[in-house]
């Protein structure tokens, strides 16, 4: 009973983000119980969470060598040691590289439907140079595999693929597949971020509309007018989605109240309305006075 009570503590520390209290109780209850693997693992994401890549290596490593036939673990694994790859030097980064995709292999060798070992080789091997290992034709091998799992997920991967080799029409092409074939928020998501770095902008908000009417958020009116103050476009359509998500925000729109009077106040930039601007810029600065991207904007809009 103490053990499972000390676990869903823990638990229920994550679920809050209270990862460096969920840490502690788990440290401490670890050190009693050093062969209970779901305290091992929640031990180590609790690092995870916080960005401690070598404390949550640590504790991969020990749920990999007590259970050597367990994907999922391989995989964590992998991932931490993936993640601190990217944070140091590339002369570090590349001892340990070999490791990385040698976990990510075996998580895919011991679960043929472990999806996500298989889009974490994917990006592998398209990011990694040829000399140490990477690979157009593997990381297609394993869109492959994934579109046999999840005919999203192969299209998805696909079109990263060729995102990232640059093929921007091929891209377009699978992205477009996995929305028709699964229309999630990530499905539209992948394909507005492709148009925005193509500069397509009407496709941007094109995209940004049919995801919204599919999915009923208000979070796409922010959205729309961003991308319209940002890129000086429609304005006119950003000023009226800006106000409507305004009208309609709540807490699960995500992005708080005050971005969208600091887009407003780009709008009324842009038509050289300081007056209005101004007052938008001020409801801003009032709701978060320490963002400093919001007193640059009024600095800005001062010399108008």
């Amino acid at each position: 009973m103490y053990s499972q009570s000390s676990l869903n503590d823990a638990k229920e520390l994550i679920d809050k983000k209270e990862f460096k209290k969920a840490e502690q109780l788990l440290s401490k209850y670890v050190k009693t119980h050093q062969s209970e693997i779901d305290a091992i693992e929640l031990y180590g994401d609790t690092y995870g969470y916080q960005k401690k890549w070598d404390e949550a290596i640590v504790q991969y490593k020990k749920l990999v060598d007590q259970e050597p036939n367990d994907a999922n673990f391989h995989y964590k694994y992998g991932g931490a040691l993936g993640m601190k790859a990217l944070s140091v030097n590339k002369m570090k980064a590349l001892g340990i590289i070999g490791d990385v995709k040698e976990a990510f292999l075996k998580a895919a060798e011991l679960d043929p439907k472990h999806i996500e070992a298989r889009w974490a080789l994917v990006e592998l091997y398209m990011q990694l140079p040829g000399i140490i290992g990477g690979s157009k034709s593997k990381s297609f091998k394993y869109a492959k595999e994934l579109e046999a799992l999840s005919k999203v997920d192969g299209y998805l991967a696909k079109g990263y693929i060729y995102e990232y080799d640059e093929e921007p029409e091929l891209a377009e092409k699978y992205y477009k597949l996995a929305i028709e074939t699964g229309g999630s928020l990530t499905c539209y998501d992948k394909l507005t971020n492709l148009y925005e770095k193509e500069k397509q902008l009407g496709k941007v908000i094109s995209n940004i509309e049919a995801s919204g009417e599919k999915h009923k958020r208000n979070a796409m009116h922010y959205q729309i007018g961003k991308v319209c103050a940002e890129y000086n476009i429609q304005l006119d359509k950003g000023e009226t989605c800006l106000l409507i998500y305004i009208d309609n925000y709540s807490a699960k729109d995500g992005v708080p109240k005050a971005w969208a009077y600091f887009r407003l106040a780009q709008i009324y930039k842009l038509r050289k309305n300081k007056e209005d601007a101004l007052k938008w810029i001020d409801k801003a600065i009032v709701d978060f006075p320490k963002i400093d991207v919001f007193k640059e904007e009024k600095v800005t809009i001062e010399t108008l």
